[in-house]
C-alpha cells in the first residue's frame, strides 16, 4: 500500500527558507485574499500570521509536485505547500483566527500587538485591496497569484484546489476576466515596496491609561474591600480620580512641526509642496496647532472627508505647517505629511464645528502644488485659495467661452486669493451644457521660470485640478509626439471649451490632472463636416486614471465614443489609441466610424461591419441592425492595437 510523501526534518527547514525568501509575497497574497471588512490593522495581522503558521511540521503531507518537476529541484514543492496552506488560512471561513480565538474576540497571535495599529505601506495595495473588494476571496487570490506573483493558470488552479477552493478552473477565469490598471500592478512590484513592511501608530493613549488607572483602581478597590468585609461589611468603591492626559511630544508636538523659511522656494530644484512656507497670522498660535494636531491624531466626532485612496491616519512624524490663520470667520490650519495635506477647520474651539479634509499629493510640482482650496462660501458658489509661493499673478476666466478674457484675480501677501466664482457642486454631472465653467489662471514668477500661466478647475476637493491640452499630431508617423502643454492658448480654449461641462462628471479629489488629447481628425460622410477625434484623460494621483474617447464636431455637444476606467491609455505610457463607434449622419444613414493615433497606419474592421482603410480613421456604411464589431489598427513600427473598451483595453 502506498502512502503520500511527508516532509521530513530537512525537508521542513527548506520549507522555512523559501517561506523566508518569498515572506512579503506571501504576505502580500494574504491580506489581498483576506476580505477587507476586517480592517487593514485585522488584515495586517492575519495576513503575518497566516504565513507564519504555513510552515510545515515534520511529518506533513507534501504537495503533489507540480507536472514535469524533477526531484533535483524541490524549491517549487516547498514554495506550492507553503502557498497552499497560506491560502487555506485566507479562505478560512472565519480567517486563520477563527474558532475559539474568533468566537471570543481576542486578538491573533502570534503575531499580536497590544496599544498599537498597523497598517501597510504606500505603493498601491490599498488601491488593489480596493479594486478587488467585490470580488469572491479565491478570485483575488487568483488574481494576485497570477498577476502579482507570475504563477501560470494551471498552477494557479491546482493551488485553488489545494487550498480547498471550489471551482477552481472558474475561479481563475473569472480572476482573468476582472480589469487590470497596469500602473497599479507595477506599482505593486516596485522593489521598494515590501508588504511585510508595516507602520505603527498607538491608540488612544488617554484612553488606555484611564483604563489601565481603572483596572488597578479596581483591583485595589477589590482587595480592600475584601479584606473590610471580612469585619465590618461592604463599603462603598473609591473614586480614583480623573486622568491626566499625555504631554504632547513627538509627532502631536506644534513645537516640533516643520517650517520653511519663506525665500526656499526660489533657490531650490524641488518646486513643489516641500518648498511652502508656513503662512497666516495664527502660525504662532500654540493651542490652535495643537489641536489641530489632536483631532488628527484622533478624530472622534469631527466630519473626516478624504480623497480616494487616501489615508486618514496620523502623521508618523512631525508634519509641515503650511497655513494657519482665520478665513471667512473660520480658524483654518493647513499641514502636510508626505504625500499628504491636511485642512483642519474649526468655529471656535468647539469640537462640534471642527473639520479635517485630506488630499493626495503624489509627485506634486509647479502646477499641481500651485494652490490648494482654503474655505468655500455657503452655498458653494465661491472659494478662495491659497497659492504657492511662486505665483505671481492669477485671473479667472470661463472655460466655455473660448474668447473669454481673463479677469485678475486678487490675493494677499500672505497667498490668500480674494473670492473667486468656481462651478456648484455636482455641477452638469450628465454631460449637458452648463451656464459657465469658472477656472483660474495662474502665473509663475519669473524666479523659477519665464512666461509660465497654466489653468486650474475646482472640482469640489482641498487640491484644484491641472487642465492640458495635447494638439492634433504633425501628421507623419516618423514626426515626434506632441506633448501636452498648458490650456491657455486659443487652439486650447477652443478644444477645452465644448466639453468643459463634462468636467462635472469628475469625482472630487480623486484626480491630479486632466488633459484633452485630439489624436485625430477627418471629414464626415454625408457632408456632415470637419470632425476632430479626441481623448480627455483624468489621470489619479495613484497612477491609474480615467479615459474618455469623444467626436468633437464643429457645432454641438461632442459625442460619447467610449470610455475606460482605471487605464493607461491616452497617457505617457499608452500612446497607442484606436476607438471607434456607430454613428448617424444627418442625413439618417449609419455609419462605423474609426480613428487612430499617430502611429497607426491602416485599420480593419470585422463583424457587423467587414471595411477597411490604409489611413488612422475609417468611415465605412453600417448595414441591418446594430451589432457587434472588432478593429484592428496597424502600428507603423509593426504590431497592433485593438480599440479601447470599457475595461481599459486597447494595447498593442
Amino acid at each position: 500500500m502506498s502512502t503520500s510523501p511527508r516532509f521530513g526534518s530537512a525537508a521542513v527547514e527548506h520549507a522555512e527558507a523559501v517561506l523566508v525568501e518569498q515572506y512579503p509575497r506571501l504576505v502580500r497574497l494574504a491580506y489581498l485574499t483576506l476580505p477587507d471588512t476586517r480592517g487593514r490593522h485585522t488584515r495586517v495581522l492575519l495576513a503575518h500570521k497566516a504565513v507564519q503558521r504555513a510552515l510545515p511540521r515534520t511529518g506533513t503531507p507534501a504537495a503533489p509536485a507540480p507536472a514535469g518537476a524533477g526531484t533535483a529541484d524541490e524549491s517549487g514543492t516547498h514554495l506550492t505547500l507553503v502557498r497552499s496552506r497560506v491560502l487555506r488560512a485566507a479562505l478560512a471561513p472565519s480567517g486563520p483566527a477563527g474558532g475559539t480565538w474568533a468566537r471570543i474576540g481576542r486578538p491573533p497571535g502570534p503575531p499580536f500587538v497590544w496599544g498599537l495599529r498597523l497598517w501597510p505601506p504606500a505603493g498601491g495595495i490599498d488601491e488593489a485591496a480596493q479594486t478587488l473588494s467585490g470580488a469572491p476571496a479565491p478570485v483575488r487570490a487568483a488574481f494576485v497569484l497570477h498577476h502579482l506573483d507570475d504563477v501560470t493558470e494551471d498552477e494557479t488552479v491546482r493551488l485553488l484546489g489545494l487550498a480547498g477552493a471550489a471551482d477552481p478552473a472558474g475561479t481563475v477565469r473569472e480572476a482573468l476576466a476582472l480589469p487590470v490598471a497596469e500602473e497599479l500592478l507595477r506599482a505593486l512590484r516596485r522593489p521598494e515596496f515590501d508588504a511585510s513592511v508595516v507602520s505603527a501608530r498607538p491608540t488612544d493613549l488617554l484612553r488606555r491609561r484611564r483604563r489601565a488607572r481603572a483596572g488597578w483602581a479596581g483591583l485595589a478597590t477589590l482587595a480592600v474591600t475584601l479584606t473590610v468585609l471580612s469585619v465590618r461589611g461592604p463599603s462603598p468603591e473609591p473614586d480614583p480620580g480623573p486622568a491626566a492626559g499625555p504631554a504632547p511630544s513627538g509627532a502631536l508636538d506644534p513645537a516640533r512641526l516643520q517650517r520653511v523659511p519663506s525665500d526656499a522656494w526660489s533657490d531650490t530644484a524641488r518646486v513643489d509642496f516641500t518648498a511652502w512656507p508656513a503662512r497666516g497670522g495664527r502660525t504662532g498660535d500654540r493651542d490652535l496647532l495643537a489641536r489641530a494636531l489632536r483631532t488628527w491624531a484622533a478624530p472622534g466626532t469631527t466630519r473626516v472627508s478624504a480623497a480616494p485612496g487616501t489615508t486618514a491616519e496620523p502623521p508618523p512624524r512631525p508634519p509641515q505647517l503650511l497655513y494657519a490663520g482665520d478665513v471667512d470667520g473660520r480658524t483654518l490650519v493647513l499641514l502636510r505629511d508626505g504625500d499628504r495635506v491636511v485642512r483642519y477647520g474649526e468655529v471656535g474651539t468647539a469640537s462640534g464645528g471642527r473639520t479635517l479634509d485630506i488630499t493626495r499629493t503624489d509627485d506634486s510640482g509647479v502646477t499641481t502644488a500651485a494652490a490648494l482650496t482654503l474655505s468655500r462660501a455657503p452655498g458653494g458658489a465661491s472659494a478662495r485659495y491659497l497659492l504657492a509661493p511662486w505665483i505671481a499673478a492669477a485671473a479667472t476666466r470661463d472655460l466655455t467661452r473660448a474668447g473669454d478674457a481673463a479677469r485678475p484675480l486678487a490675493f494677499a501677501a500672505d497667498g490668500v486669493t480674494a473670492p473667486a466664482a468656481v462651478p456648484p457642486a455636482g455641477a452638469r454631472a450628465d454631460g449637458a451644457p452648463c451656464a459657465s465653467w469658472p477656472v483660474i489662471e495662474l502665473t509663475s514668477s519669473t524666479r523659477i521660470v519665464e512666461k509660465h500661466s497654466f489653468v486650474l478647475t475646482d472640482l469640489g476637493g482641498l487640491s484644484p485640478v491641472h487642465l492640458t491640452y495635447t494638439p492634433l499630431p504633425d501628421g507623419s508617423a516618423a514626426a515626434p509626439a506632441r506633448q501636452p502643454r498648458e490650456a491657455t492658448g486659443p487652439e486650447a480654449r477652443a478644444a477645452w471649451a465644448p466639453q468643459a461641462c463634462r468636467l462635472g462628471e469628475l469625482r472630487p479629489g480623486a484626480y491630479r490632472a486632466v488633459n484633452v488629447w485630439d489624436f485625430a481628425a477627418a471629414q464626415l460622410p454625408d457632408g456632415a463636416g470637419r470632425a476632430v477625434w479626441s481623448c480627455t484623460r483624468a489621470s489619479g494621483w495613484a497612477g491609474p486614471g480615467d479615459a474618455t474617447v469623444r467626436l468633437r464636431l464643429e457645432a454641438g455637444t461632442p459625442q460619447d465614443v467610449t470610455r475606460a476606467r482605471s487605464t493607461a491609455a491616452c497617457g505617457r505610457f499608452g500612446q497607442h489609441l484606436l476607438a471607434g463607434f456607430r454613428w448617424r449622419s444627418p442625413a439618417g444613414r449609419w455609419y462605423l466610424l474609426a480613428a487612430g493615433s499617430r502611429h497607426v497606419t491602416g485599420i480593419t474592421a470585422t463583424g457587423a461591419v467587414r471595411a477597411g482603410s490604409s489611413d488612422r480613421t475609417l468611415a465605412a456604411p453600417w448595414p441591418g441592425p446594430d451589432g457587434a464589431v472588432s478593429l484592428t489598427g496597424i502600428l507603423a513600427g509593426g504590431g497592433t492595437v485593438t480599440a479601447l473598451d470599457g475595461a481599459g483595453g486597447g494595447r498593442d
